[in-house]
């Protein structure tokens, strides 16, 4: 049985309905002179089911659409779809996007113009017609056209004489956009006749293809969500590409210092012999434990604990290469992202007494790493994508969809928790974290939910700043008082994968990787010159790869905090000045502020 859902205005005042699945015949009627367009449908008995606030008659079959078999959800992709009352999702109608060219010569400038529709999902449809030698034949298609319920705009293409923009803006009562080929003839003097109209003939004139497809889009986003959504993602993407093109020129300039520190070795790669002294000063009071990254420092009598983020770079559980001012910029990304998430959870920052060092509060750590992820992708053997195409289909106790593809957004933020292992963290689900004994439910679950929220603001303030938050990692703790905390690192280069929001659609749709801004290149680089996991003795990485890896951490920075980067490379003796009030007990009482990354 055949039933309307809901009723909407086009934006030429057509009303159109929504269906449910089953087999409908349309018709149409062109009333004679005035291309008016009313319509009725019938269901499969042969009962009408009216498409118009009007019945007109005698009405014309022009399709029977079998709505059963009908693919309501699939995007426009390509020109030249002629079916009346194309339909993208169920009770839309496509909006479409006529083309009409006054000479096939002009068929290049065309197909930029629909290649830019396409873009906003807008289906086009190119003719050839000519308002000097053919008119009545530019009328019998027009006609046509006006009689297909698509909401439309038109765009004509003619240059010299242009009379095909003014006999078609005369006929219809949809919008029409002239836009000229390029010609060098004239001077530039047929321009004119594209703007100079008589009075009552107003097409809209814009010389660029991507401009005249935009202001169809923007005319046909009106009444039109899915359109308007995808305007709107067009802009921001303009507006990230310029994030991306300041920052990228901002840090190119950086490259000398940058490969000047690596070739000198002036990286932080060890802290046993900058903070040897006051280690020595305070022995038996003070102990170290070296991470992969950072170097910690705690004490069984203070509340508070020193992390030296060092410029060690790794990946695949080992220490790949030192990357100069990369300890600066995890531990400043860090402190930025941790003032701005105190609204979500708590966290461990106390202080960042110097670039490279974080003043935290001591906390008891789950051993659980909270990874949370937007999109099927990794390189790594605990990735989504790696256990994925290996035909992984229960993940973390998630149960994953066949026909995922590399690289596309998930239907949902997972968070997929690993055991937090010296080498080698292991996948696990929730349920096998509570058996274990690892966490209490009501603790996983209390940390899951700070993980997804943290992700989800991470991601929306990434995507303010022309980046996609892919993917990353939190770690959780409880502190003296019992409560909950953040800690370790959010948000940086090293936990987490960041992509360039405005290429990702782009590189996508052509099977290209997406831009990435984080560590990803050097373990691309690894994993295509050796075996990461397995090989004794690695390579050493490239000079210029190093110092482009440092560059993009740069850049990552300069783009989340929109300050710029201070490249002075700090010395020994202020690193220990710096830390000397924390380990002598005094650090709380000086006038130590956090600096504002």
């Amino acid at each position: 049985m055949f039933g309307f859902v809901t009723s909407t205005s086009s934006p030429l005042g057509l009303r159109f309905s929504s269906f449910h699945s089953n087999t409908i015949t349309c018709f149409h009627h062109v009333s004679s002179g005035k291309n008016q367009f009313g319509g009725t449908c019938r269901t499969a008995n042969g009962a009408p089911a009216r498409l118009g606030s009007r019945r007109l008659a005698p009405p014309r079959v022009l399709r029977t659409l079998n709505c059963s078999t009908m693919d309501l959800t699939a995007p426009v992709t390509s020109s030249g779809n002629n079916s009346i009352g194309d339909h993208s999702a169920q009770g839309r109608l496509t909006p479409l996007v006529p083309i009409l060219m006054g000479s096939k010569a002009d068929k290049k400038h065309c197909d930029q113009i629909a290649a830019a529709c396409h873009r906003f999902g807008l289906a086009t449809e190119m003719h050839v017609l000519s308002a000097h030698k053919v008119p009545t034949r530019l009328l019998e298609v027009v006609g046509r056209l006006e009689a297909d319920p698509r909401p439309k705009v038109y765009i004509s293409v003619a240059g010299r004489s242009n009379a095909l923009s003014g006999l078609l803006d005369g006929s219809v009562a949809s919008p029409v956009i002239a836009c000229p080929p390029p010609s060098d003839a004239f001077g530039g003097a047929d321009i004119f006749s594209s703007l100079r109209m008589p009075g009552g003939i107003a097409p809209v004139v814009s010389l660029d293809p991507g401009n005249a497809a935009l202001t169809a889009a923007k005319i046909l986003g009106i009444h039109d969500p899915l359109v308007r959504d995808r305007v709107r993602a067009f802009q921001k993407a303009n507006r990230d590409r310029l994030y991306v093109d300041d920052a990228e020129v901002a840090t190119s300039a950086y490259l000398a210092d940058i490969q000047a520190a690596a070739r000198e070795n002036n990286v932080l790669v060890s802290t046993d012999g900058v903070l040897s002294a006051l280690v020595q000063q305070h022995a038996g009071t003070w102990r170290k434990k070296q991470g992969k990254v950072r170097d910690q420092f705690y004490s069984d009598a203070a509340k508070h604990m020193i992390l030296v983020t060092t410029d060690r770079q790794s990946a695949f559980d080992r220490v790949l290469a030192a990357v100069p001012f990369k300890g600066a910029v995890l531990n400043l990304v860090s402190a930025w992202w941790f003032r701005r998430t105190e609204h979500i959870v708590p966290n461990h920052l106390i202080a960042v007494p110097h670039p490279n060092v974080t003043i935290a509060k001591r906390c008891d750590p789950f051993p659980i790493e909270f990874v949370v992820r937007g999109y099927a992708t990794g390189s790594t053997s605990t990735s989504l994508w790696k256990n994925y195409e290996r035909g992984v289909r229960e993940y973390c106790g998630i149960k994953l969809p066949d026909n995922l593809h590399k690289n596309q957004k998930l239907w949902m933020n997972l968070v997929t928790p690993t055991t937090k292992e010296d080498i080698g963290d292991a996948l696990i689900s929730r349920q096998e974290i509570i058996d274990r004994g690892l966490m209490s439910a009501v603790d996983f679950d209390a940390c899951a939910a700070y993980a997804l929220r943290l992700f989800e603001y991470g991601q929306q303030v990434a995507s303010e700043h022309g980046l996609i938050l892919v993917d990353t990692k939190y770690e959780f703790g409880r502190d003296a008082d019992g409560q909950i905390c953040l800690i370790d690192e959010i948000h940086t280069p090293d936990s987490s994968r960041y992509w360039l929001a405005t290429s990702y659609e782009e590189r996508i749709a052509s099977g290209k990787e997406p831009e990435n801004i984080d560590k990803e290149i050097l373990r691309l680089w690894y994993r295509d010159h050796c075996d990461p996991y397995k090989d004794e003795k690695l390579p050493e990485a490239p000079l210029e790869l190093v110092t482009e890896l440092s560059r993009r951490y740069i850049q990552l920075y300069e783009m989340i905090t929109w300050d710029k980067f201070d490249l002075r490379l700090s010395t020994p003796s202020e690193l220990q000045q710096a830390l000397g009030p924390w380990f002598s007990g005094q650090g709380a009482k000086a006038n130590f502020t956090m600096s504002s990354p």
